[in-house]
């Protein structure tokens, strides 16, 4: 984790994916990748990682919504080929200037990796990825002998987050392992 203002590719998160160029003055239109578009009015610098994994800090010059998409414009990026330059780069803020979450929810990154156990201690495996069903989200769980777990996330049965140590209990109801 860095201090608010640093950041490096781990602790990225990242809000938006430039897919194309628009028009002819160095405008990008990119994907919106946040559910939070409006932290964008206090945004005045977003950091961008290259195809090549290459980070760098860009001005923010002016942004707005265009259908389900967003128009980027950066300083210094004036002309179509310089904007062409940056399609593909995914931006982003620092992990400490994320939009803060209420209390019990989580962003799917923060769970991403989590060591797993039951509640008497047994170690059930690491979180890979959370899914988004439609109702209740579902983390998935891969044990160190690679099988896979769907543990919906209910309160009845994820007892505690601790997503500062990386740890997850759960409670699982008869025969949900079994699954």
């Amino acid at each position: 984790m860095t201090s608010r203002g640093e950041v490096d590719r781990d602790s990225l998160v990242v809000v938006a994916r430039a897919v194309r160029t628009r028009g002819l003055k160095g405008e990008l239109v990119a994907e919106v990748l946040t559910d939070f578009p409006e932290r964008f009015e206090t945004v005045s610098e977003l950091h961008g990682v290259g195809p090549s994994g290459e980070l760098e800090s860009f001005k923010l010059e002016s942004y707005w919504f265009q259908n389900d998409r967003m128009v980027l414009k950066f300083a210094g990026f004036d002309s179509v080929d310089a904007a062409r330059s940056l399609v593909g780069y995914e931006f982003g803020v620092a992990e400490a200037d994320r939009v803060e979450l209420p209390e019990n929810e989580f962003y799917d990154w923060e769970l991403e990796g989590c060591q797993v156990e039951i509640k008497d201690g047994t170690l059930l495996g690491r979180v890979r990825e959370v899914m988004r069903t439609g109702g209740v989200n579902v983390i998935v769980v891969e044990s160190a002998d690679g099988r896979e777990y769907l543990v919906p996330m209910a309160e009845s049965i994820i007892s505690q987050v601790d997503t500062s140590v990386k740890r997850i209990v759960i409670d699982p109801p008869e025969g949900l392992l079994d699954l």
